[in-house]
């Protein structure tokens, strides 16, 4: 029996795996985590996706136009559509993470991205998804910023603390 996958290199490692087969087969994040769980679960021999990589997986498909579009925004002389898809998967966690996973420093994200375009990419792909996140990074704080403000406005316990952008005693 196969063990499961560990540590959070390998998760995103995997996640870059599931979001290109995803592509490849036409099907959501979501659809492929599904059908890896439900395999793992039947068959011993598959070893069980980890939760961060579930996690990522999904968290790329249920943003994906918000993270397509950032990653679009700071391409230069590229179109999302032109980069191999394995760069592009490669970004989408990246970005996912720099957004969304608050436990994962951004200097983190953007390292593990270039490790993982240095062994999955081309000899190019480590500076350009470096130079690439590098820009994305300057924006992540005022996107943070923002869809805190929204989610506090939704939700006036949050807007109240001091840190946040309701009203201040």
């Amino acid at each position: 029996m196969s063990r499961p996958v560990r540590g959070r290199h390998q998760a995103r490692k995997r996640a870059v795996d599931l979001l290109f087969e995803a592509e490849a087969r036409g099907l959501s994040p979501a659809e492929v985590v599904d059908v890896r769980t439900g395999l793992a679960e039947t068959n011993p021999e598959i070893a069980p996706l980890q939760p961060y990589t579930a996690a990522a997986a999904r968290g790329v498909g249920e943003h994906a136009a918000h993270i397509d579009d950032l990653i679009s925004s700071h391409l230069q002389g590229w179109t999302l559509d032109r980069l191999p898809a394995v760069d592009r998967a490669i970004l989408r966690v990246a970005v996912w993470e720099l957004l969304y996973a608050d436990d994962v420093p951004e200097p983190v994200a953007v390292d593990e991205a270039v490790q993982l375009a240095k062994e999955l990419s081309t000899d190019d792909s480590p500076g350009f998804v470096n130079g690439v996140l590098g820009h994305v990074m300057l924006v992540t704080p005022q996107i943070r910023a923002a869809a805190e403000a929204v989610r506090g406005a939704r939700d006036p316990d949050v807007a109240a603390t001091p840190e946040g952008p309701g009203p201040q005693p």
